[in-house]
């Protein structure tokens, strides 16, 4: 497992952007290998001619999928044996097939970003809620129009101050979400698939699922994405909804249904939107680029020089942990 002078190898997938001096520290303890790849069949290429042989950890971006492809069973597979632990430089991680991981003999252990993401994505969450709520963006979008507030006036918005805000998956960042809402003077509602112990609800009161969409003013996705969230809002859960619903998600575009989304949209039963992140990004909806009851950010969640840098620093925690303990500071399940 060990490279030039003794030192194991680590394998860097993407860039790293912000914090130069903390991956020092890595090139000071290990010899690291960046691919000369351009795409997935590239890769794995490289991999099979043996460049990658006895790596012991790997560091990876978001944006790197564009160099690999998913992590998948494909790729596990042509992985170097040598290879333990893969940290990723991010919250979410459905790019990566854990249990293919896990399931690899010897098995790949997986990290991600912890609390470094929370405060900065629940702030753009906040900022959707406030928007949507108050029709926001049609009137921004007449104004870049040149027609002020529009030929019509937009409809009124409404106050944050009384509202309910359910929020489906209240890990890190629906919890920071609670507070930021409750200093808009929101009543927070939450579903898990457990209920959070009573320290890390803080008041917030639990729902079943469809106690939670029948109950919420705003829903708030914060869910992970994987095979039993994929489309968990979809048209049969819109009609579960109150009438003028508001939907936020700052999760992964996937978790809801966008064409059912469109037609929610239409209808009515859905009042506005605010998204971050989208089904097949960088592709966006027409139905949802053409409604100016949506409000749109090209998935900004973590988009700060303050934020990145932590997510970077934390995922390099990560594989210096691997390095010289073998466990891995954050692990995915």
């Amino acid at each position: 497992m060990m490279g030039s002078n003794n030192k194991p190898k680590v394998l860097l997938l993407g860039e790293i952007e912000h914090a130069h001096q903390a991956w020092s520290g890595i090139s000071d303890i290990a010899d690291v290998i960046v691919p000369k790849a351009k795409n997935r069949k590239e890769f794995i290429e490289e991999c099979k001619s043996g460049r990658f042989d006895n790596v012991v950890a790997a560091y990876r971006t978001f944006p790197s999928v564009d160099q690999t492809g998913l992590f998948d069973e494909e790729l596990v597979k042509v992985l170097p044996t040598s290879l333990k632990f893969l940290a990723h430089c991010g919250a979410g991680y459905d790019q990566i097939d854990v249990k293919t991981c896990a399931n690899r003999s010897p098995p790949i252990r997986v990290s991600n970003v912890q609390n470094a993401v929370d405060d900065a994505t629940a702030d753009v969450n906040m900022f959707l809620i406030i928007g949507a709520l108050r029709n926001f963006n049609t009137g921004m979008t007449a104004l870049r129009d040149g027609k002020w507030r529009g030929a019509q006036a937009p409809a009124l918005g409404h106050d944050p101050k009384g509202k309910t805000l359910g929020i489906l998956g209240m890990g890190g960042i629906g919890r920071n979400l609670k507070k930021k809402a409750e200093s808009f003077g929101m009543k927070v509602i939450y579903h898990n698939r457990k209920r959070l112990p009573e320290e890390q609800e803080d008041g917030a009161k639990y729902m079943t699922f469809d106690e939670l969409l029948e109950r919420s003013d705003v829903l708030s996705l914060n869910l992970p994405l994987n095979k039993d969230t994929e489309h968990i809002i979809n048209a049969a859960r819109f009609a579960q909804m109150k009438d003028g619903v508001v939907i936020v998600n700052t999760a992964r575009g996937a978790v809801i249904d966008e064409e059912a989304l469109v037609d929610a949209l239409k209808s009515g039963k859905v009042r506005s939107v605010g998204l971050d992140v989208f089904e097949k990004e960088p592709k966006v909806h027409e139905g949802l680029l053409s409604n100016p009851n949506v409000m749109l950010v090209p998935h900004m969640g973590t988009w700060t020089v303050e934020t990145q840098t932590a997510m970077e620093e934390w995922t390099i925690d990560n594989v210096r942990s691997a390095l010289t303990d073998g466990e891995l500071v954050s692990p995915v399940n």
